[in-house]
């Protein structure tokens, strides 16, 4: 009945050890489209406690930024290295995309800007709210 007991717990073990952690499988896919001068969305709701891929993509002919100081400093970050040096944003080149895989950990609401071209009306808003409904 040991030995039993004892490969229950080593077959227990290797598969804690070998799969991934379970919220990394139900991560929630979140696309931002910049353009010439927006976010499409411009409101952005996340709730706490859930793992994010957020892919922003530029579909302008210039450079765009995800500035949200606030809210990345807010947040549970896979990969930091993903945000320009000082961690306030992201910037992304004209045609392409970046990704922010993230678990949102404070709730709040968040400024968002294109930091060259908020002047413009490039901007918005990022609420995450709290594990229970209406926080």
């Amino acid at each position: 009945m040991q030995a039993l007991g004892r490969r229950a717990l080593c077959v227990a073990l290797l598969v804690m050890a070998v799969a991934p952690p379970a919220w990394s499988e139900t991560r929630q896919t979140v696309t931002v489209v910049m353009t010439e001068y927006r976010f499409n969305p411009a409101k952005l709701v996340f709730r706490v406690g859930r793992a994010y891929r957020l892919v922003l993509a530029n579909h302008g002919r210039e450079l765009h930024e995800f500035t949200a100081p606030a809210f990345l400093a807010a947040i549970a970050i896979d990969d930091p290295g993903v945000l320009t040096p000082g961690g306030h944003e992201i910037g992304v080149a004209p045609g392409k995309s970046r990704e922010l895989l993230f678990r949102a950990t404070r709730p709040g609401r968040y400024p968002l800007s294109c930091a060259d071209h908020d002047w413009a009306g490039m901007v918005g808003d990022i609420v995450v709210l709290g594990e229970r409904v209406g926080e």
